[in-house]
């Protein structure tokens, strides 16, 4: 089990995190938890292949796509 304090490292080394499953809609969980991320400094890579763009940035069809666009520190699955 992780401490707060390793949570805290892994986030605070972890700039760049795509979000696989991140909605367009506001109020679903994944829109709600990937924008909070973006307001405290975060950049969000979205990865849906429904949506061109979300939360002010591209969307991809999938994490080997973005990858080659964004050097990705951390993936955030949403199901």
């Amino acid at each position: 089990m992780s401490t707060i304090a390793e949570l805290r490292r892994v986030l605070g080394a972890c700039r760049t995190i795509a979000v696989v499953g991140l909605s367009p809609q506001w109020h679903r969980p994944s829109h709600f938890a990937a924008r909070y991320m973006q307001v405290h400094g975060y950049r969000i890579v979205p990865v849906n292949p429904s949506a061109p763009e979300i939360l002010g940035e591209k969307s991809y069809a999938s994490i080997t796509e973005a990858a080659r666009e964004h050097a990705i520190d951390m993936v955030d699955c949403f199901r």
